[in-house]
């Protein structure tokens, strides 16, 4: 197939409307890996989607917030050689109920052998 302009250009415009209700999927992954601090977080996400996901640290802070007040993550402080404790952030039990709940009914159906078809074709 030829270079298409309007391909690249609607590609753009899919992937960042894909993008914006991907992060809450990429922090609960992260934590799920284990406890880690918003740098270890965002670190994570970029390593992890392959460059294809950044995270600014107003919107992960942001994130974090929304979800503590929602006692989903929690997070426990640490002293550090310089400056002020930091927080390291975790799932609560509620917290790894909801992401395994959405997983399965969002993500593992992928893994279906009739969708990697449809996808490989």
């Amino acid at each position: 197939m030829e270079y298409n302009p309007i391909i690249d250009e609607l590609l753009s415009a899919w992937e960042e409307t894909y993008k914006k209700g991907q992060l809450t999927f990429w922090v609960f992954l992260a934590l799920k890996e284990g406890n880690k601090c918003m740098e270890q977080i965002k670190e994570f996400v970029e390593r992890m989607s392959q460059g294809t996901m950044t995270c600014e640290e107003q919107s992960l802070y942001r994130n974090l917030r929304k979800f503590q007040h929602l006692e989903i993550i929690a997070y426990d402080s640490r002293r550090v050689s310089k400056g002020p404790d930091r927080k390291y952030y975790y799932l609560t039990p509620m917290g790894n109920e909801l992401f395994k709940r959405f997983a399965k009914r969002n993500i593992l159906l992928f893994t279906n052998e009739s969708i990697i078809n449809l996808l490989n074709k």
